[in-house]
């Protein structure tokens, strides 16, 4: 849900602004207003703003080269970090870029001057001083001529053949150079020495990781100090520009947005302290500050709706609302219970060895525990359909998988598709009933009877469908002509108070092509649907091939040894359809949700985040 918020405006004399600020900052609640700015304080704030994010990078690249057992020394919140350690850093990983493309450029002139040995280079200066040209040749074997003049063969391998020549190049009468393959210039050291530069290069490389590692050892902790201390900075100046100086410049006025249950704790800090204040409800349309709170499930996903935007605040909060389909979806994606159990073991080992990656860990256990289910539900389990095997533990459970083996005939088509359809319709009406609620929250109910009218007509034709066809029941009986008259209401609703206020006859054009929309609209949305089936499917099939593969190729070898590529098929196969199914799964559940939820909640988003002034 979305916490409520208060607007305050304080009025405060400008030679106490910085005590009132440094009060404000302790009370940590108040989200201050930003306020449109061009002066050079801004251009000021945007610099310490740039340097806040050059330091985060800097810690996030320091913290790679921590070693595993070391622990960062500790840096006290007071204490005063010299900016240059951001600059240091940076000088060293400028050394380490440029040996690593020194390396690389070495090693590969090492390979270049290996066929030409370990030459002297002086001796050929000095041929060179006396006149005697040396030209080295390379050209494809087949084409080298052992007849060439002047031409002493270096060595041979399976694509070229190295010379010489000691003189001038052979020409025709034309000019045109007789020799084969081109000429190549040597290198001012050869490979020997080359290869002596690399070791070195690699020494040196050493050294740097050094310098890096204790670099992250000395300052991690001070970086995150840093960070804190500009963020801090940063904080402070935007509180400045954003108040504005009223009275001749005599007074500031600042206004902010403080949450509903830390109004009290503001209201006493602020008396207490004798500043002028003005509290108010915000009017819809401000720029109001969202806050999410949400219980301990639902907190889980909210980095998911964030990924998307933040809900306004004249809006209902989609995270609760969207989880547990988002979380069902992704288990009916993976759709195999051997890759919901190594998802849900690696959460537990996740909550046990990093305790600050809490809410992954636990977010972990929910999508894996789904993913479990759904792969009960079809009886797949590291890419082996139970209801196909005849091992004697399954044979009395067989017959409860939903697979197209055990249902196939009675339904008419795969079970676990018109399960993803039903899941579909009811996320899609369940997202008008949002919308529907929506609307009666920000213009009132009149406004949403036409939405209403759809739900209920939708659901209404729904149980129509149901009573005839699965049941059985007449289109004649009584119950039947009540769902009858529940539809010509809604009918009027949808067509002739969709917007209220309005000539009957521009409601009945609006209505038509409003109907036009909701069906061709539903009819995509409720398709979209069917990809978790296919997903699920298509991860189960693969599975089931790299099963195929392996046990094809380890029986065709003695046992002794079949088990080797057995096992390195079952490991890279499992390993790239695991991948491949947890991207699937991850990616058509957040499109189901931003896209086909989203749109019939009618969500609008555009909310800005809650950002306190505080420590």
């Amino acid at each position: 849900m979305i916490e409520k918020m208060k607007r305050y405006t304080f009025l405060v004399y400008h030679g106490n602004y910085d005590a009132f600020l440094l009060k404000l900052r302790d009370a940590g609640v108040l989200h201050i207003s930003e306020r449109n700015s061009d002066d050079e304080a801004t251009a000021k704030l945007q610099d310490k703003l740039l340097f806040e994010a050059e330091v985060g990078k800097t810690l996030e690249q320091a913290q790679k080269y921590l070693p595993t057992d070391a622990v960062p020394l500790q840096c006290a919140s007071d204490e005063k970090v010299d900016d240059a350690i951001v600059a240091s850093f940076a000088e060293l990983t400028a050394e380490r870029q440029r040996l690593e493309h020194q390396l690389e450029q070495t090693e590969q002139e090492a390979m270049r001057m290996e066929p030409w040995g370990d030459y002297d280079t002086s001796l050929i200066e000095k041929l060179a001083a006396a006149g005697h040209e040396v030209h080295c040749m390379v050209c494809p074997a087949d084409k080298y001529d052992a007849a060439l003049n002047n031409a002493i063969l270096i060595g041979k391998d399976t694509k070229n053949a190295y010379y010489i020549i000691v003189g001038q190049l052979p020409r025709g009468e034309n000019g045109e150079q007789l020799a084969e393959g081109e000429e190549v210039k040597l290198n001012g050291r050869n490979h020997a020495q080359l290869l002596t530069d690399v070791e070195n290069i690699k020494g040196l490389l050493v050294a740097n990781r050094a310098k890096l590692e204790q670099y992250a050892i000395g300052n991690l902790n001070k970086l995150k100090t840093l960070k804190q201390q500009v963020h801090l900075a940063a904080q402070w100046d935007r509180a400045h520009i954003d108040a504005q100086a009223v009275a001749q410049g005599s007074v500031m006025l600042l206004e902010g947005y403080c949450p509903e249950n830390a109004e009290q704790q503001l209201n006493e800090m602020l008396d207490k302290e004798g500043i002028y204040y003005q509290v108010e409800d915000p009017a819809i349309g401000e720029p109001i500050p969202i806050k999410l709170r949400n219980n301990f499930f639902a907190r889980l996903f909210e980095p998911i709706t964030k990924l998307y935007s933040l809900p306004n605040y004249s809006e209902i909060d989609p995270t609760a609302l969207f989880a547990p389909f988002f979380m069902l979806f992704f288990g009916l994606c993976m759709g195999d219970a051997g890759y919901g159990l190594l998802i849900l073991v690696a959460a537990i080992i996740l909550l046990k060895k990093k305790p600050d990656m809490k809410s992954l860990g636990w977010l972990g256990v929910f999508l894996g525990s789904a993913t479990i289910f759904a792969g009960c539900l079809t009886g797949v389990i590291f890419g082996i359909n139970l209801d196909s095997v005849s091992w004697p533990w399954v044979q009395n459970v067989k017959h409860l998988f939903l697979t197209s083996n055990n249902y196939q005939a009675q339904l008419g088509y795969d079970p676990m598709m018109l399960l993803a359809i039903a899941l579909g319709i009811i996320q899609i009406l369940f997202a008008m009933c949002i919308n529907v609620s929506k609307i009666t929250i920000q213009h009132g109910f009149k406004y949403a009877v036409s939405q209403a009218s759809w739900v209920i007509a939708l659901v209404d034709g729904i149980v129509l469908l149901t009573l005839h066809y699965l049941v059985g029941m007449a289109w004649n009986t009584p119950l039947m002509y009540a769902l009858y008259a529940i539809a010509c209401i809604c009918a009027l609703g949808i067509f002739f108070y969709n917007s209220p206020g309005k000539n009957p006859f521009v409601n009945l054009g609006s209505g038509l092509w409003g109907t036009y929309n909701m069906a061709s609209g539903l009819l995509g949305d409720v398709l979209s649907y069917i990809r978790l089936f296919a997903l699920g499917l298509a991860g189960g099939i693969l599975g089931n091939v790299f099963n195929q593969l392996a046990l094809q190729l380890g029986s065709s070898m003695p046992a002794w040894i079949g088990w080797l590529p057995m096992l390195a098929i079952l490991l890279l196969g499992h390993g790239l359809n695991f991948l491949l199914c947890i991207i699937s799964a991850i990616v058509h559940p957040m499109r189901l949700t931003f896209v086909e939820f989203y749109k019939n909640a009618g969500f609008e988003g555009g909310g800005i985040e809650y950002k306190p002034f505080g420590k």
